[in-house]
């Protein structure tokens, strides 16, 4: 079977072989890449129209007790000018990002132990209180599962958590050692327990990344079935062990996600603030690649260029409003119309 046959089958059962998806990775071609990005899009189409849900990023903290090799914030690179909102700097962005018309927001930090249960607790609660209509996503890394009821019982409706790899040995290569996949992957499990709407995810062209890791990825994806995927390229920072590394691939990038959409045709699949930076269409191309949700950063300017989790990110240069505005542009330029909800995940019905 070659590859356009492979993507046909994917498309048609939402599922590859371990093997098959290794096969795909190895010997696909840039026509094969064009023809998945195309279906992938007609089927984003034909599933939600030509609607793109925006939520609202607050980067609340980076400061961060983990040392991921890859990662700007890590906590021993002593070059960050560290920071940390307050509470009510974190409700302040979000009444401006609902003025704009947001009804998700991502708080999004560091492991930061400040923010405990406690105090996460009566954020999130502050904030269905003030906006009920509004939906509240974390990515807040990997806590116990009482700490994930918690938030859930406090109102927390969905949760960010990149597995990064579904591959012990490239996990161990991209983390120190009391980092550990198990570990992540329980944190995933428990979260779609309880009952968030979870999602995982993977940088394209890490340091050690193959086809065959890529493989282990997307077979994870299929069997965990999250309801949010985030795909973005590796992009180094010049303060980590990957300094020296290439870039990930936009192209590959724009593949992959064109593969979570075949595979998982209800997924809430963001186009990376990542993706936009590595190519300055990059969101745009993700959409056109099938996906249905961009995040704009309602983070205060004061802080927007000390959360750096790689280098020139995009965006860090603008205002909310710019951010907003730029990529509503865009949106439009290529047809494709903003649209105020929370933009829920869908049940199956494959």
């Amino acid at each position: 079977m070659n590859c356009e046959a492979l993507i046909r089958t994917l498309d048609r059962e939402h599922r590859l072989s371990g093997e098959a998806w290794e096969r795909l990775f190895t010997e696909y071609t840039p026509e094969d890449a064009d023809f998945a990005i195309e279906l992938a899009r007609q089927r984003t189409l034909e599933r939600f129209g030509r609607k793109i849900w925006f939520r609202g990023i607050v980067e609340f903290s980076n400061i961060c007790k983990c040392d991921c090799r890859y990662c700007g914030i890590r906590c021993s690179n002593h070059q960050v000018s560290r920071y940390r909102l307050s509470p009510e700097d974190i409700l302040e962005c979000c009444a401006e990002g609902y003025g704009a018309g947001f009804r998700t927001f991502v708080l999004q930090g560091g492991e930061d132990g400040w923010f405990t249960d406690e105090r996460m607790c009566d954020i999130i609660r502050q904030i269905k209180e003030k906006w009920p209509d509004c939906a509240v996503t974390l990515s807040l890394g990997e806590r116990s599962r009482e700490s994930y009821q918690a938030m859930f019982d406090a109102g927390a409706d969905r949760y960010l958590l990149r597995h990064e790899t579904a591959d012990e040995s490239h996990y161990a290569l991209l983390h120190p050692a009391k980092q550990t996949l198990a570990n992540r992957l329980r944190c995933l499990r428990d979260l779609k327990d309880i009952g968030y709407q979870t999602g995982c995810g993977i940088m394209v062209g890490s340091p050690g990344q193959t086809p065959a890791t890529l493989a282990k990825d997307m077979v994870f994806m299929q069997e965990f079935r999250p309801q949010m995927v985030g795909v973005g390229p590796f992009l180094p920072h010049k303060d980590t062990p990957f300094r020296a590394e290439k870039p990930g691939s936009v192209e590959l990038t724009l593949f992959v996600l064109a593969l979570c959409r075949l595979m998982l045709p209800g997924v809430l699949l963001p186009a990376t603030t990542a993706l936009g930076t590595a190519e300055a269409d990059g969101r745009v191309r993700g959409v056109l690649a099938g996906c249905n949700v961009i995040m704009p950063n309602l983070s205060p300017a004061s802080v927007r260029k000390k959360y750096m989790l790689y280098d020139n990110k995009a965006g860090s240069d603008l205002t909310a409003e710019e951010g907003i505005a730029l990529l509503r542009q865009q949106m439009e330029a290529i047809g494709y119309e903003v649209v105020i909800g929370r933009g829920d995940y869908q049940e199956e019905t494959l």
